[in-house]
C-alpha cells in the first residue's frame, strides 16, 4: 500500500519535506482488530510536534495521522464507515480507565505516534477503538471532528462555561473554529472573543460569529470567564491570564509549547496573572466517550468544519502551510 512515511525527526526549516511517499506492506489485523480502508485523514498541529521532536519520540519509521475515516474491510462491522482518533488504545484496567479517564492511562497509545496512523491507504485498530461516523457527515467533514473537534469539546467542558458566560479562544485553527460553532449551539447567550496573530483568521472568526477578534497581546473588551488556548507558544498564556476575570480558568489545548518561547514565562507575575484564584488547566488526550459524544452532537447540531483538501502525496505541503500559519479551518488528506 502507499503511505507517507516519517523516517527521522528534524525542524521544518532543515527539512521542509519530512514525509516520503513509500510502498509498505498492507497491515494484517489480529483477532481483536479490524482492517480499515482509509478514505480521509485530517492534518493536525500535533503532527508538527511529532516531526520536530516536541512529543514523546515515535518509534521510527512511522505513519502519522490520527483523524482517520474509512471503511471496515475485515473484522466486526464489516462495511461500516468508522473513524479512528488520537486514542488508539488504553489498558482498560487501571484506576483511570475504570473511572472513565482513559486519556490519563499510563499505557495510553496514540494513533500515528505509538502505532501507525492514517497517512496511508490502510490501517489496523481494535474494533473497540473505532467510532461510527454519522450519515450526515462526509468523510472529509468527519475527519477533523475526531481530534480537533473532540479535543475542543473536552476543552470546552473543562472551562466550566455556562450560558451567558464569556469565552476567549486563543489561536483559531482546526480546533477553536469548531469550539466557536459548538458554543454558538450550546451557549447562545455567551460572548466569544478570539485572539490570533493573523488578520485573516480574525476576519474568519468574525464571519463565524465571534463577538470580537484581535491580536494575541490585545486586551479583550471585557474580562473573560474562561479561555481555551490552542497555540504552541507561551506568550498566549501570559497574555491570556491578564484577560481573565477573578476566578477564571485558562485551559491549554496543546500537547507541547515551543522551547524558544520560554522567555515569556519570565514575564509571568503572580499578582498580575494568577492572584484572585485564577486557574490554568491542561487537556491531555481524549477518551472514546469524548469522540463519540462530539460526533453525535455535531451531527445533531449541523456542526461541520471548514476544510481544505489535499491529495495524500501532498501531505508535506499541508503540513508546511500549517507550520507557516496558512490556516483556514482544518486540512484534510484525501486517500
Amino acid at each position: 500500500m502507499k503511505a507517507m512515511l516519517l523516517q527521522g525527526l528534524a525542524p521544518f526549516k532543515e527539512n521542509p519535506s519530512p514525509l516520503s511517499l513509500t510502498e509498505v506492506p498492507e497491515p494484517v489485523p489480529n483477532q481483536d482488530q479490524v482492517l480499515i480502508k482509509i478514505s480521509a485523514c485530517g492534518v493536525c498541529h500535533t503532527e508538527l510536534d511529532e516531526i520536530e521532536g516536541r512529543t514523546a519520540p515515535p518509534e521510527l519509521p512511522i505513519i502519522l495521522g490520527h483523524q482517520v475515516v474509512g471503511t471496515v474491510e475485515t473484522g466486526p462491522n464489516q462495511g461500516q464507515r468508522v473513524g479512528v482518533a488520537w486514542i488508539y488504545s488504553a489498558c482498560g484496567s487501571c484506576e483511570f480507565c475504570k473511572a472513565g479517564q482513559e486519556n490519563l492511562c499510563e499505557q495510553f497509545q496514540a494513533t500515528g505516534r505509538d502505532v501507525n496512523g492514517g497517512y496511508a491507504q490502510y490501517m489496523t485498530v481494535s474494533a473497540d477503538f473505532t467510532h461510527p461516523i454519522p450519515d450526515s457527515l462526509s468523510d472529509s467533514e468527519a475527519a477533523p471532528l475526531l481530534c480537533a473537534g473532540a479535543i475542543g469539546y473536552r476543552s470546552l467542558r473543562l472551562t466550566n462555561l455556562r450560558n451567558g458566560g464569556s469565552l476567549g479562544l486563543t489561536g483559531f485553527g482546526g480546533s477553536n473554529h469548531l469550539v466557536l460553532k459548538l458554543v454558538k449551539h450550546l451557549y447562545p447567550n455567551s460572548k466569544i472573543y478570539v485572539f490570533t496573530r493573523n488578520p485573516k483568521e480574525q476576519e474568519f472568526a468574525r464571519s463565524l460569529g465571534a463577538d470580537w477578534a484581535g491580536a494575541i497581546e490585545s486586551n479583550s473588551p471585557s474580562k473573560l470567564d474562561a479561555i481555551i488556548d490552542t497555540t504552541p507558544v507561551w506568550k498566549s498564556i501570559v497574555e491570556g491570564l491578564s484577560n481573565l476575570k477573578n476566578g477564571g480558568r485558562l485551559v491549554i489545548n496543546a500537547i507541547r509549547k515551543e522551547d524558544l518561547d520560554k522567555q515569556y514565562l519570565l514575564k509571568l507575575e503572580y499578582p498580575a496573572h494568577l492572584w484572585m484564584e485564577k486557574e490554568i488547566k491542561s487537556v491531555a488526550n481524549v477518551t472514546r466517550e469524548d469522540v463519540r459524544d462530539f460526533l453525535n452532537l455535531a451531527a445533531a447540531a449541523g456542526i461541520k468544519p471548514e476544510i481544505q483538501e489535499y491529495d495524500l502525496e501532498n501531505a508535506n505541503q499541508a503540513l508546511l502551510e500549517l507550520k507557516s500559519g496558512k490556516i483556514r479551518g482544518a486540512k484534510v488528506l484525501r486517500i
